[in-house]
């Protein structure tokens, strides 16, 4: 199976040597995202809320240069400073998606890249 990387300039441009996500067959891997404008390069403000919507629209971006849907996606990991903002990350994931909905792990870690609150990465499936 031949391994296709996908870009956009919807999405913000990797910060180092990797790809914003990979074709193999008809799945698609996502690299985690963050909440950075692609337009300003800057984080969004207003915390994680506000961070969790922008990687939504950068995870949307990436999927349809890919060929893909949000609803597309099979398995989400998300990535959280504190896990004091589970209950935000289940506020937002009711408002993107619908039943039956993806596989999910939640993670606290120390830090982030560019001190963001949350990171998301997620698998997709073409249909």
């Amino acid at each position: 199976m031949e391994k296709r990387s996908i870009s956009t300039k919807k999405a913000p441009e990797a910060i180092g040597p990797y790809s914003q996500g990979i074709i193999i067959g008809d799945l698609v891997f996502l690299s985690g995202q963050i909440g950075v404008d692609p337009e300003t390069g800057k984080m969004v403000e207003g915390g994680v809320l506000n961070q969790a919507r922008q990687i939504f629209a950068n995870i949307n971006n990436v999927l349809e240069e890919a060929g893909c849907l949000i609803d597309d996606i099979i398995k989400a990991t998300v990535f959280l400073k504190s896990m004091d903002d589970f209950k935000n990350v289940n506020t937002i994931y009711s408002e993107i998606f619908s039943l039956p909905y993806p596989a999910r792990s939640a993670i606290e870690v120390a830090g982030l890249p560019l001190n963001a609150d949350i990171e998301i990465e997620v698998i997709a499936k073409k249909t």
